[in-house]
């Protein structure tokens, strides 16, 4: 008969409710799941180190135990890395026993990662106030004479390393902590218009084609942003909501990629991070010749035409605040003791041009803010249409296009649609008084994390230097696709 200790000790040891995804099993927000899953530890299923006065080593809020993860900043950057130049170099530490892409975590960020309600502060209050406990193992002996491991529960400091299989024990008056996060509810219209929006998704990244006027992140005057709404409408079967890798202008529409979980959030924003760093100091260098592993292009309706039909832009820009502070504008820093973090590069070609209008596609190879629409204003001399920012001087005499068919002569007033949050996307194109932005990211290739993130955690050897890659394409929003049918008629 098998000795009831030993299965009660083995039982209690089991994982409880982790879930696995991108190769990576991940851990999520006790607040909202684990409530239900992990119940309080009694002292005396345990060999305690604890003050004989200590009333909180009565019931504990149990976290996760830890388990090897990888580190989506050193991934990113290795995938970042992996151009056609350096490929060779993707692999580094080859040969470990654990996989090149894994790292040690510390007690503060365990406990952050499992509970991102807490605030920090109150988290390193806790380790300050040495109320945090850690249950690591040793081998010990059973009556039956088979090896057995005892919990220990210890006092464990925020920068002590965490070991595979150790658990953090909080106090269990943690889950009292009131949390203050808004939630935003939406109804079966608002909910049904954000995922028509969707055009890609798989376990590690979510794509929406963004819509003009949505603002990305929430400020001052916004009451709903588009991080806010996936988090409500695009989590679907995940426990975590998407995360921002990149952004784009609130008056601009296109392809916007979220990570799904933190570890491909983080690779992915290294990655678009890494992209511009190492283009900054590839000036002066052959850049066409350069793989990419990440590339965008976007469309733009300018006003007039460049000189040259295709090129490359290599103009830094700097911030300038204006108003005392209460605003700030792009521009070109005409300076020759330029720094490699204000470098800012555009591939640019003319894909056609018509009543003195051009159609560009433009493809940053850095990521700077505002970059395309300075870069046609105020290199290309061609400011974007819709840019009242940037191209104010072009728009100052600026005429709307002449509509020649019957619609412009019918007396009828076309009915709007009417779309959820206030948007309202059946004016600004070319022939309306006040066109809207005339930028779409229309298509990015980038690489396929969620596959990445499976293989670096099989294989320790994997070979980065072959990665398969997504490729996407969003439609032009109605305005820009109304200009493109008038200037092309």
């Amino acid at each position: 008969m098998a000795n009831p200790k030993l299965l009660r000790r083995i039982l209690l040891r089991s994982p409880l409710n982790d879930t696995v995804l991108d190769g990576a099993r991940l851990f999520f927000s006790p607040f909202h799941e684990w409530r239900s899953h992990y119940s309080s530890i009694a002292p005396e299923t345990l060999t305690q180190e604890e003050n004989p006065g200590d009333n909180n080593s009565n019931k504990w809020f149990t976290l996760p135990p830890y388990t090897s993860t990888v580190d989506g900043g050193i991934l990113g950057k290795e995938i970042a890395r992996n151009r056609l130049e350096n490929k060779n170099d993707a692999a580094i530490g080859r040969g470990a026993a654990n996989p090149p892409y894994s790292s040690s975590t510390t007690a503060l960020k365990w406990v952050v990662r499992c509970c991102p309600e807490l605030p920090r502060s109150l988290v390193q209050k806790l380790f300050r106030l040495r109320q945090v406990r850690r249950e690591s193992c040793d081998i010990g002996h059973s009556e039956m004479g088979d090896e057995l491991q005892k919990p220990r529960l210890r006092r464990v400091t925020a920068k002590d390393s965490m070991n595979l299989g150790d658990r953090i024990y909080l106090p269990i008056s943690v889950q009292e902590f009131p949390v203050d996060k808004k939630e935003y509810h939406c109804n079966e219209e608002e909910v049904s218009f954000i995922r028509s929006l969707e055009l890609y998704k798989d376990p590690a990244i979510i794509v929406v084609n963004k819509p003009p006027g949505m603002p990305v992140q929430g400020g001052i005057g916004i009451k709903r942003s588009l991080d806010e709404l996936a988090a409500t409408c695009l989590s679907y079967d995940c426990l975590e909501p998407p995360r921002l890798v990149h952004r784009l202008d609130r008056d601009s529409s296109g392809i916007l990629v979220m990570g799904r979980t933190q570890t491909s959030a983080t690779v992915l924003h290294t990655i678009f991070r890494e992209k511009t760093f190492g283009a900054s100091h590839d000036v002066g260098k052959e850049i066409d010749n350069v793989k990419r592993i990440l590339q965008r292009r976007y469309w733009a309706l300018v006003i007039g035409s460049p000189r040259h039909r295709k090129g490359f832009i290599s103009a830094p820009l700097r911030k300038v605040v204006l108003d005392n502070g209460k605003s700030d504008r792009i521009t070109v820093m005409h300076n020759s003791q330029t720094l490699a973090s204000q470098h800012a590069i555009t591939k640019y070609k003319v894909i056609g041009s018509s009543h003195g209008y051009t159609w560009l596609e433009l493809s940053p190879i850095t990521g700077r803010k505002h970059q395309l629409r300075v870069h046609c204003a105020e290199v290309l001399g061609t400011p974007i249409l819709g840019d009242y920012k940037y191209g104010w001087q072009a728009h100052k005499n600026w005429k709307p296009f002449p509509c020649s068919n019957h619609e412009n002569n019918s007396n009828e007033v076309p009915k709007r649609k009417i779309l959820p949050f206030g948007l309202d996307l059946d004016n600004g194109d070319i022939s309306d008084k006040h066109p809207r932005l005339h930028l779409h990211c229309k298509q990015m290739v980038l690489p396929d994390i969620s596959l990445v993130l499976q293989n670096v955690q099989l294989y320790s050897d994997y070979d980065l230097s072959h990665l398969e890659s997504i490729k996407l394409v969003a439609s032009l929003p109605s305005h820009m696709q109304r200009s493109w049918e008038l200037t092309n008629s």
